[in-house]
């Protein structure tokens, strides 16, 4: 684990964190950027650290940061009836950063990827929820997918345009920062 690495994994989830607790509650399950966190930074990031920044924004709400919608924290928030969506964070952050990284120059498999990841988040979610607040699984699909399709939409759109020039301007840096070491490495001989 390079210095870099650590700090591009600490760097997202941080904007996990502050994305996170911004929210607007609509019912059972409130409309918040979380997923556009995830969205940039399994893109950005791939999925390895992806995931990994997911897992350590989980735990960090998990043992008490208010980093969940609403600035809420805590296992009852990870088992309650919206933790189906939280903990389909994991596996939505792996295929987006698995398409971002088997398909680096292909925009629209890495746009298939972002909308198969929101179809898995929605029924770890929607299966979580339907158990938990013992509710027959058309109502929490119509409380916990219906109102947030056109807002995942135009989220996962966002983080294709934020996404796409801050994934190039790394790659130039890494590019350049490969050819500095090899200079120097040449210089050294």
């Amino acid at each position: 684990m390079t210095t870099k690495n650590i700090a591009s994994i600490g760097l997202m989830t941080a904007v996990l964190c502050l994305l996170g607790p911004i929210s607007l509650p609509i019912g059972l399950v409130p409309i918040t950027l979380g997923t556009l966190g995830i969205y940039l930074t399994a893109y950005l990031l791939g999925w390895k650290k992806g995931v990994l920044c997911t897992i350590i924004y989980l735990l960090l709400g998990m043992v008490g940061v208010p980093v969940f919608s609403n600035f809420g924290a805590g296992l009852a928030k990870l088992v309650g009836p919206t933790g189906g969506y939280l903990i389909g964070y994991i596996p939505m952050s792996f295929i987006i950063g698995f398409f971002a990284d088997k398909f680096r120059n292909n925009k629209p498999m890495q746009l298939l990827g972002m909308i198969l990841a929101t179809i898995v988040l929605y029924a770890i979610g929607t299966a979580w929820l339907s158990v938990a607040a013992k509710l027959t699984f058309a109502k929490a699909l119509a409380a916990g997918v219906t109102p947030f399709i056109v807002g995942d939409a135009i989220k996962i759109v966002m983080a294709m345009i934020l996404g796409m020039p801050i994934k190039d301007r790394v790659a130039l840096f890494n590019q350049q920062d490969k050819v500095s070491k090899e200079n120097l490495e040449e210089e050294n001989k």
